[in-house]
């Protein structure tokens, strides 16, 4: 197995970052061979590694092209949204179940602790998400949706800490009422959102 007759290398590339979402849900980090990677995207690991340099590489690569986006895709979908509506949105989905992709974040998170590769890559993967977070807190302050007197690194970092938290809470270990979970982020929000609230114009 080398490269696949008629596929091209970004294809290649794509191939093989699902094929390692999916491996590396499944098995996860350190039950995971370059090898199953590869064989999994049915290339030879000479062309995963013309690709990535490392099993750590291709691990965040991994969760930077299918981890968990929901925030973002409501954003694309509708920008004028207010961005407290989008919160509780996102919020609302935390408990339930995910795809097995949605579980890479922890595999992630557990392989950080034992591999200094793995954690320098999450620390930017972590920093990114927290960046552009607290660049939508920013824009919701300037436009009236929320509080400017937040501190939006802060607010970010607290957001990060409720969706990794349900990666590793799941329904399965202890669930709670739809119902009693959203009546519960909406009273949050909405403490954190300003007096006549205007709606979030764009999106960085």
């Amino acid at each position: 197995m080398g490269r696949i007759a008629g596929v091209t290398a970004a294809e290649t590339r794509e191939r093989l970052l699902r094929a390692a979402a999916e491996v590396f849900a499944e098995r996860g980090y350190d039950g995971t061979r370059v090898a199953d990677i590869a064989a999994s995207a049915g290339v030879s690991n000479g062309a995963l590694y013309t690709h990535f340099g490392s099993k750590a590489e291709l691990l965040v690569a991994a969760l930077r092209a299918h981890g968990p986006r929901l925030l973002a895709d409501l954003l694309a979908a509708d920008p004028d949204r207010p961005i407290a509506d989008l919160l509780v949105a996102v919020g609302r989905s935390l408990p339930r179940p995910r795809e097995a992709c949605g579980h890479l974040i922890v595999e992630a998170l557990v392989a950080a602790r034992r591999d200094e590769e793995v954690a320098r890559s999450m620390r930017g993967y972590v920093g990114e998400r927290a960046d552009w977070l607290a660049g939508l807190v920013r824009l919701a302050q300037r436009d009236g949706g929320l509080d400017p007197a937040l501190p939006p690194d802060a607010l970010a970092h607290f957001c990060l800490l409720l969706a990794m938290g349900s990666a590793l809470v799941t329904s399965d270990l202890h669930a709670v009422d739809d119902e009693e979970w959203a009546a519960l982020l909406t009273r949050v929000v909405s403490a954190l959102a300003t007096t006549g609230t205007t709606e979030q114009r764009g999106a960085p």
